[in-house]
C-alpha cells in the first residue's frame, strides 16, 4: 500500500490536514508574512503608532524616547533593505549557530555514530524496562536529528517484536520519545543552538545588549526528560499496547508487505554490533571525553580562558556558556572522526572534509528559510511593531494582573494549536519570538523561560499532525508491520501520548515558574528587564 494510498482521516484531524496542506510552504509563508508587515508599516506611521521606549533615554529632555511605527517603504528603509541585505543574512544569530554545530553533528551522523550509538542502547535491553530505555533513548536520540527517526523508530518495532511484544506499541513509544519529547534531553544540541539565536535576535529588537546562553534551558530538558519518561511508559504498556492486542504476524516485518512498500532496510534491523562497530564506539568515546577534558582545562585551568574573572560574579561564566556552541560542535566532530576510523569509512581528512561538506548540503533548505526568516525578523524591527507591540502588550499583561505560571500555561497552549498547522520549530518560533519575547521581558519574565514554555508547547502536538513532516514515514514503518494501519489509525494511537505530554508539561512548566526555578546556568525565570548598556 502507497501512503498516498493510505486512509485520509476525518473530524478535527482530517480538517486540520486539508487545513494545513494549504499553507504555503514556510519560505513563502515568510515571504508573505514580509509583505504584509510592509502594508502594516505604512498604515501604523498614517496613524501615528508609538510607544515609550523602556530602556532607551533622550539625550536632551532626559526622559524615554517616544518610538514611533516607521514606513518600510520610506526612502531610508528600502536604501537599508539594498544596501544590507547580505549583513542582515550573515548576521542572523541561528544561522551561525546551527551551521556551526551541523558542522560536526553531520560527520557524527554520516560515519555512523549515531544511528550504532542508538542500537548499542535498545537492542540487550531487559524486557521489563524495554519501554523506558527506548523511550529515554528516543528522547536522547534528538541530538542526532533525522537519525532517530529513520533508524531508531522501525529499530524499536523489530526490537518489541522479538520480546514477544506488538512491534506497533514499540515505534509508538518511540516516536513519542523522539518527536512528543523533542526538547527533553540531558544535553543542549543543535535545536538549543536554533532556538535561542532566535531568541536573541528578538530580544535584541528592543534590548540590543540581549546575549543568548544556549545552555539556558538545560536544567528544564534534564527535568523534562525525566518527567516525560514514566509518562510515555504508562501510556504505552497500559494505554496503547493493550487497545493493539497480541501481535501474532511475523517477526520480521518484510514478510509483513504486500503491494509497493519496501522491505525494511539493512541499517534499521536488529543486529549485534560488529568489532569495527564496538572499536568505533570505544574511539568516540575517548574523542568525546578529550573533549570535555579540554573544556574543564579551559574553566579551572591555569588562566582560566572561559572564565571573566573582571565580570560581576553572576556574569563571570559567560565565556564558557557562549563557548558551548563551539564546544558542541568539536566535540560531534571529533566523536564522529573517531567512530569512522574505527569502522573504516574515514580512511583520511578527504572522507572528513567530505562529510562535512555533505552536511552543509543538506542545510540547503535552512539557509534559504533563513535567508527569509531573516528579512522579517530585521524588517519587522525597523518597523518599530515588534517594539511597539511588545510595550502595549506588556501594560496590557501587567494591567490583567495574571499569575505569571498561568500567563506561560496559555503560552503552551497557544504554540501546541499552532503546531498542528505549522510544524517547523525554527520557523513556528521565528513568528512568535519576535513579540513574545520582549513582551514577557518588558514585565520580567525571562527570555529564557518563554523559550522554555515555547519548547513545551511545541513538542506535545508534533505526534497528531499529519502536517508533521514525518508523519508519512511512521506511517510506513507500521504498515510493515499491518499494511492496513491508516493516518487515523496513527493518529488515534498517538492522541494518549499528546494529551498526557501536554498535561504535564502544562504541569511542569507552571510548578517550575511558580517555584521560580532556574532554568539553566545563570537563567533565571524572572529577570528586571534589561536596562541598556
Amino acid at each position: 500500500m502507497a501512503i498516498s494510498d493510505a486512509k485520509q482521516s476525518s473530524g478535527i484531524f482530517g480538517w486540520i490536514e486539508r487545513t494545513g496542506n494549504k499553507l504555503p510552504d514556510p519560505v513563502f509563508l515568510f515571504f508573505y508574512l514580509i509583505l504584509f508587515v510592509i502594508a502594516l508599516s505604512v498604515v501604523a506611521e498614517f496613524f501615528g503608532w508609538s510607544a515609550v521606549h523602556p530602556i532607551e533615554v533622550n539625550a536632551e529632555t532626559g526622559s524615554n524616547t517616544v518610538i514611533g511605527a516607521a514606513s518600510l517603504l520610506s526612502a531610508e528603509n528600502i536604501q537599508r533593505l539594498w544596501i544590507e541585505m547580505p549583513k542582515t543574512f550573515t548576521h542572523f544569530h541561528p544561522l551561525g549557530y546551527v551551521l556551526v554545530v551541523m558542522l560536526g553533528a553531520g560527520v557524527a551522523e554520516r560515519s555512523g555514530l549515531f544511528a550504532t550509538a542508538m542500537r548499542a542502547g535498545v537492542r540487550n535491553a531487559p524486557v521489563a524496562i524495554l519501554t523506558p530505555i527506548v523511550a529515554l533513548v528516543a528522547m536522547l536520540g534528538n541530538l542526532a536529528a533525522d537519525a532517530a527517526y529513520v533508524v531508531l523508530i522501525p529499530l524499536a518495532g523489530i526490537i518489541f517484536a522479538a520480546a514477544g511484544r506488538h512491534p506497533i506499541a514499540g515505534i509508538a513509544a518511540a516516536f513519542a520519545g523522539v518527536s512528543g519529547g523533542f526538547s527533553a534531553n540531558l544535553f543542549p544540541g543543535q535545536l538549543d543552538a536554533l532556538l535561542f539565536g532566535i531568541t536573541q535576535a528578538a530580544a535584541e529588537t528592543v534590548f540590543p545588549g540581549w546575549e543568548a546562553n544556549i545552555a539556558g534551558n538545560w536544567y528544564f530538558i534534564v527535568v523534562m526528560t525525566f518527567v516525560f519518561l514514566p509518562v510515555i511508559w504508562f501510556v504505552t504498556d497500559r494505554i496503547i499496547e493493550p487497545r493493539l492486542g497480541t501481535y501474532s504476524g511475523a517477526l520480521n516485518p518484510s514478510e509483513n508487505i504486500s503491494g509497493d512498500v519496501q522491505p525494511v532496510q539493512e541499517d534499521m534491523q536488529d543486529k549485534a554490533l560488529t568489532v569495527d562497530e564496538k572499536r568505533g564506539l570505544r574511539f568516540a568515546g575517548i574523542a568525546l571525553l578529550a573533549v570535555v577534558a579540554l573544556w574543564l582545562l579551559m574553566l579551572f585551568g591555569p588562566g582560566t580562558a572561559l572564565v571573566d574573572e573582571s565580570a560581576a560574579p553572576e556574569a563571570q561564566l559567560t565565556p564558557f556558556y557562549q563557548s558551548l556552541v563551539a564546544g558542541f560542535f568539536l566535540l560531534f566532530l571529533l566523536a564522529g572522526w573517531g567512530f569512522g576510523k574505527g569502522v573504516g569509512n574515514i580512511k583520511n581528512h578527504r572522507d572528513l572534509v567530505k562529510m562535512m561538506s555533505d552536511s552543509m548540503a543538506d542545510m540547503a533548505y535552512f539557509l534559504v528559510l533563513a535567508f527569509m526568516v531573516a528579512h522579517f525578523v530585521a524588517m519587522f524591527s525597523w518597523s518599530n511593531l515588534g517594539l511597539i507591540t511588545a510595550v502595549h502588550g506588556a501594560v496590557a499583561l501587567q494591567s490583567l494582573d495574571m499569575p505569571a505560571p498561568v500567563l506561560l500555561a496559555l503560552v503552551v497552549i497557544f504554540v501546541a494549536v499552532m503546531n498542528l498547522f505549522v510544524g517547523s520549530a525554527s520557523a513556528k518560533w521565528a513568528l512568535l519570538a519576535p513579540i513574545l519575547v520582549p513582551m514577557l521581558m518588558l514585565i520580567g519574565v525571562s527570555a529564557e523561560t518563554t523559550t522554555a514554555a515555547y519548547r513545551v508547547g511545541d513538542s506535545a502536538t508534533n505526534i497528531i499532525t499529519p502536517l508533521m513532516v514525518y508523519f508519512p514515514l511512521i506511517l510506513i514503518f507500521c504498515q510493515r508491520w499491518n499494511k492496513d494501519f491508516g493516518i487515523g489509525n496513527l493518529t488515534a494511537m498517538m492522541l494518549p501520548y499528546a494529551i498526557w505530554l501536554l498535561g504535564t508539561g502544562l504541569l511542569l512548566i507552571m510548578i517550575w515558574v511558580g517555584l521560580d526555578i532556574p532554568l539553566g546556568p545563570n537563567s533565571p525565570v524572572f529577570s528586571p528587564p534589561p536596562t541598556g548598556n
